[in-house]
């Protein structure tokens, strides 16, 4: 619960940065609106990740992505609530939103497949073996 605490005050402040860096001081309820659509964008390139990746390391790391980012939204909705605030939309939410939804436009549109396999070449057990083939046998460097 502490990591929670932490990571939404963290990015309450990491958002308010961005906010007034873009259109001035926001107020709690704009706030409050930009690390829901933060969080929100986070969960939706998780899914995303979790479906679709070919790695079971990357679909892992998707599921903790939308496990952390849905945490992390629940807490912050119940301190707004708790503030008596209602989400704001502002100018920053918005942008979020939409370069949230226009990368994972993009992400789908990629094609995911395993390398292909070596065909020739051949392993050295470290880098001093490396440079040393580069060196002596290659005449590369």
């Amino acid at each position: 619960m502490k990591r929670i605490r932490t990571v939404v005050a963290v990015a309450l402040c990491s958002a308010a940065f961005v906010a007034t860096a873009q259109t001035g001081a926001p107020n709690d309820a704009q706030i409050a609106a930009i690390v829901v659509t933060a969080n929100q964008v986070d969960i939706e390139a998780g899914k995303l990740a979790e479906a679709k990746a070919a790695s079971k390391d990357v679909k892992a790391f998707g599921k903790q992505m939308v496990t952390d980012h849905t945490g992390v939204n629940k807490s912050a909705t119940d301190l707004a609530a708790k503030l008596k605030l209602k989400p704001e939309d502002n100018p920053t939410a918005q942008s979020l939103k939409k370069g949230g939804a226009d990368n994972v436009a993009h992400l789908k549109t990629l094609k995911v497949s395993e390398p292909p396999k070596r065909s020739a070449g051949i392993k050295v057990p470290d880098v001093a073996t490396l440079v040393a083939k580069l060196k002596n046998e290659a005449k590369v460097i």
